[in-house]
């Protein structure tokens, strides 16, 4: 498995199919990455993002079933691998422990 540090974005793109479960394929998360995120993201994007989060190892692709609204094409699904969940849950530790470590002093004048 290649490194588990992760980018803001894949760390939104993991989060987006952790949220999404079993409808987790591409154009629904830039659906959702557009809705939650509020920021136009393309397609493309996310395809890449999700290649590399496939080469890393923390998610795990698999084809649905053909139908007929895709012109007998079927859906890639993805899902969390245990080590995608553990890099989710290490990136929200460290985060929450550096906004802990911020003095409230400094959110009253935000």
């Amino acid at each position: 498995m290649k490194g588990t540090n992760l980018g803001e974005f894949e760390e939104l793109v993991l989060l987006t199919i952790a949220a999404l479960r079993a409808e987790a394929y591409s154009v629904a998360i830039v659906d959702e990455l557009c809705n939650y995120a509020q920021r136009s993201v393309k397609l493309g994007v996310v395809h890449a993002v999700l290649n590399r989060l496939e080469e890393k190892g923390l998610v795990k692709s698999y084809l649905g079933e053909a139908t007929k609204e895709r012109g007998g094409k079927a859906k890639r699904f993805y899902q969390l691998t245990t080590a995608g969940k553990s890099a989710l849950v290490r990136t929200r530790s460290m985060r929450e422990q550096l906004y802990n470590r911020i003095p409230s002093l400094v959110w009253k004048h935000a």
